[in-house]
């Protein structure tokens, strides 16, 4: 067969700014489609009533159907009889008398005389999408959770103790977004600190002002007391052994909602739980794209799998102040927000991670700056945003995902309009549970 010749991943890089790259500009963004197919299955479940008639016990004995005739005196009820002599006469009907009535008659269903049509042949793109799945389920139920991590990294955990003020600047000097935490007085994994839990806080000292003087007193044991006074559920504190495999600890990301999953095993002298890493999406999605060639297989468009998010999308301008957006983010329970024009035109997007920066110095009150003002503190090294349109398939994606850190893309037309958001969420979701009913069939 010949092989289907490889389609580029469109590029097209939005810069920090938010302006949206000119038609004579030769800088380009990455372009990336997906999309997503959901299969809903409904289970109806018939319930059958049995009527029992006690009877003496005799050994069973098989009926013969032809000693049973079903016989119609009116329009309203018909009797079941095995005795002869209440029989029907089988001559043809004279006058009033009813016709004979085959019992066969009352069990051929009725409205299925047109026959079903066929089923329609597997496409050729359907088989190497479904093939091309079951490689990569296949790939990440025989890799375990350690496979994912680097040959070296380095690992920063928060003591519960820590104050707020403290995390935020290590984490600023470090260049990460999140970090484990250990209660030492339990000697216990205690969860992971993320973004939410400082827009929480800033939300939280938004409503409580006369409370901001108290802010470098507050510390990261003290966050359950906030997501209570907010009505806030508390994050689910998941975590998985190294060496149970990929595709387990993908199955609990999911179930959670969570972006991320630390790794904790146990000493086997004191049997204490020890932090050995955190596995994101993007890790294992970038591990599957460089390890397993069938995902360039995935040559199905967004457009047929309608992956992703492309209804009812939260939005915002350049002029929005960003405590509006940040109560977007904890409204919705999402990561990030469109920034779009009077026209629909995507300029930029306002991730959670953006908040960091802006507390960075200590100010949780001072954030009715507009979301242009809020992003031009971010990094000159921001790469920008990635988009990609309904005609990508998740081939190209994962192409970008092996060459570039994405955390989502944003479905754009061929205007640079919105037309959708797709995220890591979204791509690990699909790979997992698309068709796994027809897995074993």
């Amino acid at each position: 067969m010949e092989e289907a010749p490889q389609r580029e991943a469109p590029t097209g890089r939005m810069s920090p700014s938010g302006l949206p790259p000119s038609t004579d500009d030769t800088t380009t963004t990455t372009t990336t489609t997906t999309s997503t197919t959901s299969t809903t299955t409904t289970t109806t479940t018939a319930t059958t009533t049995t009527t029992a008639v006690a009877s003496p016990p005799s050994t069973p004995t098989l009926i013969d159907s032809a000693q049973f005739h079903i016989h119609s005196p009116s329009s309203t009820g018909f009797f079941l009889s095995s005795n002869p002599s209440l029989v029907p006469d089988r001559r043809p009907a004279r006058g009033h008398e009813g016709a004979f009535v085959h019992p066969a008659s009352f069990l051929r269903p009725r409205g299925l005389s047109h026959p079903m049509p066929p089923a329609q042949p597997e496409r050729a793109i359907d088989r190497e999408e479904r093939r091309a799945l079951r490689a990569i389920r296949n790939f990440l139920k025989v890799r375990t959770s350690y496979d994912v991590l680097p040959l070296s990294f380095r690992l920063i955990i928060f003591d519960t103790s820590l104050s707020v003020k403290e995390s935020l600047n290590i984490l600023i000097q470090n260049g990460i977004v999140s970090a484990p935490l250990w209660d030492s007085k339990s000697s216990t994994f205690a969860g992971l600190l993320t973004t939410s839990d400082y827009i929480n806080v800033i939300q939280y000292y938004f409503q409580n002002p006369a409370a901001l003087n108290q802010i470098d007193q507050f510390r990261l044991d003290s966050l359950r007391e906030v997501e209570k006074a907010l009505g806030v559920a508390p994050p689910e504190t998941i975590s998985i052994d190294p060496e149970r495999p990929l595709y387990e600890a993908c199955r609990r990301m999911l179930e959670s909602r969570a972006r991320r999953i630390p790794l904790v095993t146990h000493d086997s002298q004191t049997d204490r739980a020890l932090v050995l890493s955190v596995v994101t999406q993007y890790r294992i999605l970038k591990f599957v794209a460089v390890n397993v060639s069938d995902t360039q297989k995935l040559r199905k468009p967004l457009g047929e799998l309608l992956l992703g998010s492309y209804h009812n999308l939260a939005t915002a301008s350049m002029d929005t102040p960003v405590i509006d957006v940040i109560h977007i983010l904890v409204e919705r329970s999402i990561s990030s927000v469109p920034i779009l024009n009077s026209e629909g035109v995507v300029y930029n997007v306002f991730e959670a991670v953006d908040v960091i920066t802006l507390i960075k110095g200590g100010v949780y009150d001072d954030l009715s700056l507009t979301v242009g003002e809020a992003l031009k503190k971010r990094s000159p090294d921001f790469p920008g945003i990635y988009t990609c349109s309904l005609n990508d398939g998740l081939d190209t994606i994962f192409d970008t995902i092996r060459k570039s850190r994405v955390h989502r893309l944003v479905v754009v037309d061929d205007n640079f309009r919105l037309k959708g958001v797709l995220t890591l969420s979204d791509i690990l979701q699909y790979i997992l549970l698309e068709g796994e009913t027809d897995e074993f069939s």
